[in-house]
């Protein structure tokens, strides 16, 4: 029997997101179409819509969805923009964005997360994402400047070259701290120089690379 798990992302908006200050109607509305379920390991798709990460294999999580629109909005997406997002992952995060912006760069150091997420996500009909297999570190230079970088992975401090890769105006989102917590920081720069904003304490798997952690 097939599940329509429709019902639940709307129950997900309604009570994970709305309450929590999640604003923007159009990530709203992304976060209401986007199949969650389609990200999940198959043995996960029951607990798709938890309010929590999920595990997805090579010690990587999938976000939990509040973190997820958090991140998203605070990207202020219109709709004409190109982002780069950094920890491909499961290919959530990016499916989120393809829905509100013109093109997805998304990279990823390891490469079966990368071609499973690829996988779905084109089987989802999405074609206004770009691919890479990459140190996400280091950005993707061939495609910069970007108006919105979201990085799915902790930082020890925002990468250099990230902020670099970033347009006038841009906005950059990263957790920043160390390997056990962090706070979400979004990084805009500006003519005067960059500005941050903390939008709280989160936990996220490490961002490994030359502008990360070590391995």
């Amino acid at each position: 029997m097939h599940y329509d798990y429709s019902s639940v992302r709307k129950e997900m908006v309604k009570r994970q997101l709305i309450p929590r200050g999640i604003r923007d109607p159009r990530v709203l509305e992304a976060m209401g179409k986007v199949p969650r379920e389609a990200f999940v390991p198959d043995a996960m798709k029951a607990d798709a819509y938890d309010d929590r990460p999920l595990p997805i294999g090579q010690d990587q999580t999938i976000s939990q969805p509040y973190i997820v629109a958090l991140m998203t909005e605070a990207l202020e997406l219109t709709g004409t923009e190109m982002v780069l997002e950094v920890g491909t992952g499961s290919g959530y995060q990016a499916a989120v964005l393809a829905e509100l912006c013109d093109t997805v760069y998304t990279v990823e150091r390891i490469e079966p997360l990368m071609e499973n997420a690829k996988r779905i996500l084109q089987n989802l009909g999405y074609a206004n994402i770009r691919y890479k297999v990459y140190n996400g570190t280091l950005g993707w230079p061939e495609y910069a400047p970007y108006d919105g970088i979201i990085v799915t992975a902790a930082a020890p401090r925002t990468p250099r070259p990230l902020l670099e890769q970033l347009t006038e105006g841009g906005r950059v989102v990263v957790p920043v701290g160390d390997r056990l917590s962090q706070n979400l920081i979004k990084v805009t720069k500006e003519k005067q120089g960059y500005f941050e904003k903390n939008l709280g304490g989160v936990r996220f798997v490490p961002l490994m690379g030359d502008y990360g952690w070590k391995e």
